[in-house]
């Protein structure tokens, strides 16, 4: 086939597909309409534009009421409550280890005991220790005795200031190693580092243990911490100092009132929640670490429209709905939120109250005349009333 033959086909097949389009695409005038094509609506038939009339709510100019079914809009708030699982953590937890090795000589504690800070938990085999104390404080007598015999000779021009300063340096070695001893022996001694309740015991008196062994664990449950996770919708509304509900899930009639402590710095990628910290009052010692709570927080939330999901229609520009205003239809845009059950919330120009269409939208026009259906029946039982 020659160039221009294929030209002139594809021509006509553009034309055809044009035509088409224009007859039987409902919005393509409006489409036409927007790129500056005015030609558009001249091209449609008078039939057909009388037609399309017809099925949107007929003859404009006719002036007749159409009988709707309309229903008003109602206000809906959504985020505005925050539900998450958390997991319990005591406010302090240590796992005491000696701070050298030896012989375990006694446990001082049992487990379930609540100690204080500092209070002795276990104590090491210290004779060796003890023995270094005692040649340290020998040492320590020796030199300061010989410090006092260099400075009686002092006074007698027959030693040197050199020599009272050698004594002096004796001297304060002495008192050092005399410290060092006494660091060694206290070490042998293991103390509570925080107040808390002592944990089962993993080991028994006379073991070898290393500065690695585990002596006990401690858990402060003075309070409690739950850790969990919010969706990052909520990250600017979770604040530092707000209140929640905790329930534990094993006690579902128990609920405590807890505190937000902690806020981490970023949202995690993979989960796309933040990590939250909050503390709960446990004075009864009635909680423990390792519970899982369910974690209530409310917060102001956002107020929509929410109408009835009849009453959503959809346009060649987007979704739109039908409102009624002095008794005539207002065509609306609209912006779907989120989709219930029962309702949809919108973001539009339209107040709670405001009557809806949700019956009969197929023979409303803009600016047509429409009567809802009952309303009379409506004032009556509301004058009745």
């Amino acid at each position: 086939m020659a160039a221009w033959k294929q030209i002139v086909f594809a021509l006509v097949v553009l034309l055809v597909a044009s035509a088409a389009w224009l007859r039987f695409y409902p919005g393509a005038p409006d489409v036409l309409a927007r790129l500056g094509i005015d030609w558009a609506h001249a091209a449609t038939p008078p039939a057909e534009t009388a037609a399309g009339n017809a099925k949107q709510g007929g003859n404009r100019n006719s002036g007749q009421q159409v009988n709707v079914v309309a229903l008003p809009a109602i206000s809906a708030t959504i985020n505005d409550r925050l539900q998450a699982i958390g997991t319990g953590r005591a406010n302090a937890s240590v796992t005491v280890n000696p701070y050298s090795t030896g012989r375990l000589a006694e446990l001082l504690v049992q487990s379930g005991a609540h100690v204080d800070k500092g209070q002795l938990i276990a104590t090491l085999d210290s004779d060796t220790e003890v023995i270094a104390q005692d040649r340290a404080k020998l040492a320590l007598q020796d030199a300061q005795a010989k410090l006092d015999r260099v400075k009686s000779l002092q006074a007698s021009n027959a030693a040197t200031a050199v020599a009272v300063a050698d004594a002096q340096v004796i001297l304060a070695n002495a008192k050092l190693a005399l410290r060092d001893a006494e660091l060694a022996l206290q070490r042998r001694s293991i103390p509570a580092p925080i107040a808390g309740t002592v944990g089962i015991l993993p080991i028994s008196a006379g073991n070898y243990v290393t500065s690695q062994s585990a002596i006990a664990t401690l858990d402060d449950r003075s309070s409690i911490l739950v850790d969990f996770s919010v969706p990052e919708r909520f990250a600017a509304a979770v604040k530092v100092g707000a209140q929640l509900s905790a329930t534990p899930i094993a006690n579902p009639n128990k609920a405590y009132t807890g505190t937000v402590s902690a806020i981490d710095n970023h949202i995690d990628e993979k989960s796309r929640t933040l990590l939250v910290k909050a503390t709960i009052a446990n004075p009864a010692d009635s909680l423990r670490a390792g519970m899982s709570f369910g974690i209530t927080m409310k917060f102001p939330g956002d107020s929509y429209p929410a109408v009835s999901p009849l009453a959503i229609l959809w346009g060649s520009d987007g979704a739109y709905v039908w409102a009624v205003e002095d008794g005539k239809a207002k065509r609306v845009p609209v912006r779907i939120i989120q989709r219930n059950t029962e309702t949809v919330l919108i973001d539009a120009e339209i107040d709670s109250g405001d009557m809806v269409v949700t019956e009969g939208t197929q023979n409303v026009s803009e600016g047509g005349a429409v009567r809802i259906a009952d309303e009379e029946q409506r004032a009556v039982d509301a004058e009745g009333s």
